[in-house]
């Protein structure tokens, strides 16, 4: 595993966003050495708070591929959701550093020089961060890892922020208008702030096993694609991510008749079938529940030879993710009604 981390996607793009971070904060602060510009020098405050959280966010993303282990059964994969935490504080962090130092050029504006040079520079380094930040989304969401979405989204307010000022600049500079300058960098630190609160709060949710309705649906999709006619209920399911690895927990009722062989060979089919598509590290477990009488008329399973009641829905009903949340089956078994043409269940 430790050798293998070199060549993980993951972790290669961290590593360049961690490099490159570093290069344009150095890019920036000398942007501000040759202006004096209190926009640029938000700009570079907030490259710190890159540097800094991509440097978290590399480890995070080193240790979350670790195995479980005796001290961790579930594995490392939750360390994402603290780094994209850590993160998100640093960013609010970063737009409260800003309005320290712009506020106090509204009363104290101070001419600007080599606005030219410090745009070009601003403006490399927005350009490089616009394709890091693209690069980090595109493989997060690949990959399942909120670590490198959290960093790509921080590096895109890193974007704006460069983007804000090369604006307010320019406004200085056709206008003369020097208060525009920290005026710009003030609106820049509410759209930073905005984000950081969204990174907090996501984390929060994460780390707290909120549910993920997605996540969610994909498991009912795949049970219903593939629904065997002896699946007579879903209930209790439960799923969550530790950064690349999804865990997940259902109660499926099965005919009342069936030996322990019978139900464990139906188990492993499910498990295989999840595992298929959450990959074979996926944790996958399936309690077996009998059927009981109320289940006979939405039961499709032939030759039952414990039938209470006629079969009276053709085809199968469907999974839902409301009915599978629920946290006993018989609470989702169907009752017979008569109906004008034939028998209905609901």
């Amino acid at each position: 595993m430790q050798g293998s981390i070199w060549r993980s996607q993951r972790f290669q793009a961290m590593a360049v966003s961690f490099v490159a971070g570093a290069v344009l904060m150095a890019i920036k602060f000398a942007a501000y050495s040759v202006t004096g510009s209190a926009g640029i020098l938000s700009d570079a405050l907030e490259s710190v708070i890159n540097v800094v959280a991509s440097g978290f966010a590399l480890y995070s993303v080193f240790l979350s591929r670790r195995p479980p282990d005796r001290n961790h059964p579930y594995g490392h994969g939750k360390i994402e959701y603290f780094s994209a935490g850590f993160e998100g504080a640093l960013i609010v962090l970063a737009a409260l550093a800003i309005f320290f130092q712009a506020v106090p050029r509204f009363f104290d504006p101070r001419p600007l020089q080599h606005l030219n040079q410090g745009v070009g520079l601003v403006t490399l380094a927005a350009v490089v961060n616009l394709l890091l930040a693209w690069l980090l989304i595109r493989v997060g969401r690949q990959r399942d890892s909120l670590a490198l979405v959290a960093d790509g989204k921080h590096l895109l307010t890193d974007v704006v922020t460069s983007a804000g000022v090369i604006g307010g600049l320019g406004l200085v500079h056709l206008t003369g208008a020097l208060w525009l300058d920290p005026l710009i960098a003030c609106l820049v630190a509410v759209n930073i702030l905005v984000t950081g609160s969204k990174l907090l709060r996501e984390s929060a949710a994460r780390l707290m096993d909120e549910a993920d309705p997605a996540l969610l649906q994909q498991i009912v999709d795949i049970l219903n694609a593939n629904r065997q006619s002896d699946w007579i209920s879903l209930h209790q399911l439960r799923a969550r991510r530790y950064g690349p690895v999804v865990h997940v927990d259902l109660h499926m009722v099965l005919p009342r008749y069936y030996n322990l062989e019978e139900s464990h060979k139906s188990a492993e089919r499910i498990e295989a079938l999840l595992r298929e598509r959450f990959g074979a590290g996926a944790e996958i477990i399936v309690h077996t529940d009998p059927c009981t009488e109320q289940w006979c008329p939405a039961c499709a399973k032939d030759a039952c030879r414990q039938r209470a009641a006629a079969h009276s829905q053709h085809p199968l009903v469907p999974f839902t993710v409301t009915r599978a949340m629920a946290s006993h089956g018989h609470h989702n078994a169907p009752r017979a009604t008569s109906g004008p043409d034939q028998q209905k269940t609901e």
